[in-house]
């Protein structure tokens, strides 16, 4: 009898927490907010990049220009 119940609460608890699992959207909410997250650092350190190349180019100009007058 005992290993009758074990095998049934064996077989239900999975789909419980399957159920549970698509019922509670709190856990989806971090994960977009995480992704959204991501996605924001991953475009600001493009942007940091490319302006961090490009003020470098332009201070090496200037600094040349600069050794060339004086």
């Amino acid at each position: 009898m005992c290993v009758a119940v074990a095998k049934k609460l064996i077989r239900r608890i999975p789909m419980e927490l399957i159920k549970r699992f698509v019922r509670e959207e709190e856990g989806q909410g971090l994960v977009e907010y995480a992704l959204i997250l991501g996605l924001i650092a991953i475009v600001a350190i493009a942007a940091l990049t490319t302006a961090g190349t490009n003020i470098s180019k332009g201070l090496d100009y200037v600094g040349q220009n600069i050794k060339t007058t004086s």
